[in-house]
């Protein structure tokens, strides 16, 4: 497939100088995919680290080019990681820092990457200088628009849904309750809908139904539910597989769609158990997992490796506003696939950088040489979607030239056709401040700084922190001057937020 790209320049600046944002400034690129000489070094496929050494300095995963120039992680669209900090900060407690995942407070906001005409993804690299010695690198990745709801293939999705005692907590089940019926009317007529409920057993209320003129029955099913008492999870995802599977559609996109707190206090309570019993489902069917989460408390860790482990996404919401984007926005844009089992892998030159560190993505690394073994997992992303991953980078003094090279691999979503794409970034596209970077890029920085400083990088906590991390009440204000510029409502909730953790002081 031939893609043309565009590389932005990497940008620049102190940290101070992000409370001043002003943006603009691009680059170029072409794409790397051919495997000749010429082309390897250009793409960075420099000699392999020794056996043996794996180029890690410490537990905070920085890399030395010189050891091991290579970074290779599996695409994640997630964005649950975010949406229940959020709601923590907003009730007054302080999130639980294994529950932080960078990566999904970055792709929580919108980006304006160039998008491709087809499957696959355009690959845009810009960064930014934020001290004397280190940057910021940001690889973005972007699937084709989204189709009109007319446009996509038909859907046949299985709604799972937690109607255990503890839903009945407000903003939960009536909250999925609300939502269900709102999106069965915005559904297609062609559509079809099943649904599954699940407390100490599990129940299939609807059989996988073609909505046509058959939406009140539908919404009939709905209205009926009602908390019970205690939370098999393991059964539930189990009989809504099975459930899915039976009223299989060839043609459409066949997905289950888990609601639940993910609180499984009965049956099998372990994701990978659980993902096991329903294998051949998800390996032979193709059906993947979409996961909401609500509630106050809830089981982030099980509900994010239920969705790993099923091909699928997870995202959390707490209140109307959160419900009507993600089942009647993010949902249709799952609906469909771009590309499966997506990969990057990011060369970094080590003539002209010392040392690098991904920010987040700790729990999607892909061993380097796995890049190419089409047989190991990697994400499932849709139309209408970025990814962001950002890189903080150390250069070498007065290094010129190459800095890296980011491809990503997917296999086509029908065929399973490999393919790559690539884009490149040179000394000279480096800005020389924040305040020539884009705007979209300045609200991923946001987003990464108070990441991590919520998960202990910018205290006591087990991570390093950010080269030239700012404070959270610098990250306020440059979060706030972000929102007027962008006139992005998400990003003013960012500000409002970060406020939200001002108030217990700066971590």
């Amino acid at each position: 497939m031939e893609t043309t790209h565009r590389i932005r320049g990497l940008l620049a600046g102190t940290a101070a100088a992000l409370l001043l944002l002003t943006g603009c400034g691009a680059g170029s690129s072409d794409s790397a995919t051919d495997s000749s000489a010429d082309s390897a070094e250009r793409r960075g496929d420099f000699p392999a680290p020794a056996e043996g050494d794996t180029g890690y300095e410490d537990e905070d995963q920085r890399r030395e080019p010189a050891k091991d120039h290579l970074s290779t992680f599996a695409l994640d669209v997630d964005t649950a990681s975010y949406g229940y900090a959020r709601r923590a900060l907003a009730d007054g407690n302080t999130p639980d820092p294994s529950t932080i995942r960078p990566e999904e407070f970055v792709n929580s906001f919108r980006q304006d990457y160039e998008r491709p005409d087809g499957n696959g993804f355009s690959v845009t690299v810009d960064g930014a200088r934020t001290g004397e010695d280190w940057s910021l690198l940001r690889v973005g990745l972007a699937t084709r628009t989204a189709p009109r709801t007319g446009e996509r293939p038909p859907a046949a999705l299985t709604f799972v849904i937690d109607i255990s005692g503890s839903m009945a907590e407000p903003g939960r089940l009536d909250l999925a309750k609300e939502s269900l019926g709102t999106m069965t009317d915005r559904l297609r007529d062609d559509d079809s809908v099943a649904l599954v409920t699940f407390s100490g057993a599990a129940e299939t209320v609807l059989p996988m139904t073609r909505l046509g003129d058959r939406r009140g029955r539908v919404h009939d099913a709905i209205d009926g539910l009602e908390p019970t008492d205690s939370t098999n999870l393991g059964a539930g995802v189990e009989t809504g597989y099975a459930t899915a599977v039976e009223g299989l559609r060839e043609g459409a996109t066949n997905r289950v769609v888990l609601v639940s707190d993910a609180l499984a206090n009965t049956g099998d309570t372990d994701a990978d158990t659980i993902l096991e019993r329903v294998e051949g489902a998800r390996r032979d069917h193709g059906i993947t997992l979409f996961g909401v989460g609500v509630g106050s408390d809830y089981g982030d860790a099980l509900m994010e490796r239920l969705a790993d482990k099923g091909d699928g996404h997870t995202t959390y919401v707490s209140n109307d506003g959160d419900a009507e984007k993600v089942f009647c926005e993010e949902l249709p844009r799952h609906i469909d696939l771009t590309a499966r089992d997506a990969k990057a892998q990011v060369a970094f030159d080590p003539r002209t950088v010392e040392e690098f560190r991904l920010v987040g993505y700790d729990n999607r690394r892909v061993a380097d040489d796995d890049f190419r073994d089409d047989s190991v997992d990697g994400g499932e992303v849709g139309p209408g979607h970025t990814v962001t991953a950002l890189y903080a980078v150390r250069t070498r003094p007065g290094a010129e030239g190459h800095l890296a090279t980011a491809t990503v691999r997917w296999l086509d979503p029908a065929t399973r056709t490999p393919h790559e794409t690539s884009g490149q970034l040179e000394t000279d596209a480096v800005h020389e401040d924040l305040t020539s970077a884009p705007a979209r890029f300045q609200v991923a920085a946001t987003a990464a700084y108070f990441a991590d400083a919520l998960r202990g990088g910018g205290g006591d906590g087990d991570f390093a922190p950010l080269p030239d991390a700012p404070s959270l009440t610098e990250l306020g204000k440059t979060a706030r001057t972000l929102a007027r510029r962008t006139e992005d409502p998400e990003v003013g909730r960012l500000a409002d937020t970060i406020g939200l953790a001002r108030r217990d002081g700066d971590f």
